[in-house]
């Protein structure tokens, strides 16, 4: 068995974009930086997103079919670090200093100022090791801005 610190080493070269995942729990809203995303399909058009097993988002997308994805750009450094921190709080303490609005199909809060966002459904969710694939139906695209630059995570820092 490879041991997990060579295998991150092995992997660490390869250029992933950032998101936000966002999903609204009852009264709290939760969120966290994710490099494990990913276009599934087009028709209909899909995303998946892997998050770890253990962790709390997991435990919430597992009870909450619809969130939300911001495709983050490179001024949104940052607000990337503060979702990706430990022990972070609530998705809507981390956005109160920068504009976000409440998606109208999920319910989940969603940084402005990103390359795009989705809202989506979950259709699918698929164990994989010490994650979890949440395949999900994107039901709108909530904005898209083409000019902006991305937010992109390769050797384990943000370029």
């Amino acid at each position: 068995m490879i041991p997990p610190a060579e295998f991150t080493e092995a992997v660490a070269g390869f250029a992933t974009g950032v998101v936000l995942v966002t999903v609204r729990d009852g009264r709290d809203d939760i969120g966290t930086t994710v490099t494990s995303f990913a276009s599934v399909s087009l028709e209909p058009p899909m995303v998946l997103v892997g998050i770890a097993d253990e962790s709390y988002l997991s435990e919430v997308l597992h009870r909450q079919d619809h969130w939300a994805v911001t495709i983050v750009s490179a001024e949104q450094r940052a607000l990337a670090g503060r979702f990706a921190a430990e022990g972070r709080p609530s998705a809507r303490l981390l956005l109160a200093s920068v504009p976000h609005h409440r998606g109208p199909r999920s319910g989940a809060l969603i940084a402005e100022g990103g390359m795009a966002a989705l809202e989506c459904e979950t259709r699918l969710r698929v164990p994989a090791g010490d994650h979890v694939l949440f395949v999900a139906e994107a039901m709108a695209v909530d904005y898209v801005e083409p000019a902006r630059q991305p937010l992109v995570r390769v050797g384990g820092r943000y370029r």
